[in-house]
């Protein structure tokens, strides 16, 4: 990962409370972390028992609120293809009807 200039960081850890659960979602998140975002470069921290981090570097303000938008949207995107195939509800489904 090639760092841009210095300026803003962020570090997201997602808590699963299950190993396998964080293994699928970081399997999940490493194409996506490793391509570009303009002006930002984020990594995926060394795989930890139930969580997953994620490091993100941005040049300024506005790269820092397009790659956090991004990645926290595949984020979200990865968490509810799992409790899809979990047979869970997505969150925001609204359970029953």
């Amino acid at each position: 990962m090639t760092s841009p200039p210095a300026g803003w960081t962020a570090h997201l850890v997602l808590r699963t409370g299950r190993p396998e659960l964080a293994e699928w979602i970081r399997r999940a998140l490493g194409p996506e972390a490793a391509r570009e975002v303009p002006r930002a470069r984020a990594e995926l921290d060394p795989p930890q028992a139930g969580t997953v981090g994620l490091q993100i570097r941005a040049r300024d303000a506005g790269a820092m609120r397009a790659a956090l938008n991004t990645y926290l949207g595949w984020w979200d995107l990865s968490i509810a293809a799992v409790r899809s195939a979990d047979g869970a509800p997505a969150a925001g489904s609204g359970g029953s009807s």
